[in-house]
């Protein structure tokens, strides 16, 4: 933070999302709607799992933790981008820019390996059905949340030592609704090819490389599968589509903003609003609401509140 103090640069103007009044009306509506949509879909997720016993599983452990991230997601980008929709000076200070960017990472890096290990999850429970308790126990479910933490933080620190003593003397315009590491350092008084690579091979090594990860996991769940039934297969498809389309939907924007080598900043912009918005919004749709047990779950919850609240 100290970057703060030698720099002439004290605050960055947003170019926004659009001038038009029609367009910043329609993503208003858009944006308010799957905001409160993540917010209530991911509470009420974390909330069902927590309190009902029979959701005190290694799966469920993740998913609510998965869910708990989503609700980071979405405020962190989503409640200022609204907020911004219709004024004309959209401004955010130099400590709230690097802020931003710090938590951005941070989730974004505990995210990846939450996937990762719910795909371990999804391993162990198709391939090893009789070791599944044994390998899966509250130990290990904890050790995968307190290192997806640590990663997460390790992450973000490493990016941020890059960028965060630089010299910003103007201009100060970030053509985007948030702050964005690459967008950021454009703008830095000093020669940053280097950085840029630095910063770009860092987020799309991470980003690639748990990608594969996961696919290659999932190919091996589905060929372990078709070996011993010549059914069992599209069974397993149909168990992991969810976990697929979630970790496509998540990575494939990440994976475009910093490996593709042609940036396009309306492609950009629009797969961030897709990212930070839409995506949070999803999770719980696709995981959840596809799961009977987490349906039946959830309406046992609702009624306790309900009942909670005319007792009360």
């Amino acid at each position: 933070m100290d970057g703060a103090n030698q720099s002439a640069v004290s605050e960055f103007v947003f170019l926004g999302l659009t001038n038009s009044r029609a367009i910043q009306l329609f993503l208003f509506v858009l944006s308010s709607t799957f905001y409160m949509a993540s917010m209530m879909g991911n509470s009420l997720t974390v909330l069902t799992v927590a309190s009902d016993p029979h959701l005190h599983s290694p799966m469920y452990f993740l998913l609510a933790n998965l869910s708990f991230i989503d609700l980071g997601v979405s405020s962190l980008t989503s409640p200022k981008m609204i907020y911004d929709l219709f004024r004309k000076h959209k401004v955010i200070s130099f400590r709230g820019c690097i802020t931003q960017i710090f938590f951005i990472h941070v989730i974004g890096g505990v995210e990846m390996v939450l996937l990762i290990a719910m795909a371990f999850d999804r391993y162990v429970a198709i391939c090893k059905p009789l070791h599944y308790l044994n390998i899966m126990n509250p130990k290990l479910c904890i050790l995968f949340v307190l290192a997806a933490w640590m990663i997460g933080l390790m992450h973000s620190m490493v990016q941020l030592a890059f960028v965060v003593n630089l010299p910003f003397c103007g201009p100060n315009v970030l053509d985007s609704f948030y702050c964005d590491l690459p967008r950021l350092i454009k703008l830095a008084c000093t020669d940053t090819y280097r950085l840029e690579f630095m910063v770009t091979a860092n987020s799309g090594f991470i980003s690639v490389g748990s990608f594969i990860i996961l696919i290659i996991s999932y190919i091996v769940i589905i060929l372990t599968v078709q070996k011993h039934s010549s059914t069992g297969s599209s069974k397993a498809l149909s168990t992991l589509s969810a976990h697929i389309t979630v970790v496509v939907l998540f990575f494939g924007p990440l994976i475009f903003v910093y490996t593709w080598p042609f940036p396009s900043m309306n492609l950009d912009k629009f797969l961030a609003i897709f990212d930070a918005v839409i995506t949070p919004t999803l999770n719980p749709v696709i995981y959840t609401f596809r799961n009977q047990e987490m349906k039946v779950a959830m309406k046992r919850v609702c009624r306790q509140l309900v009942s909670s609240r005319k007792i009360s």
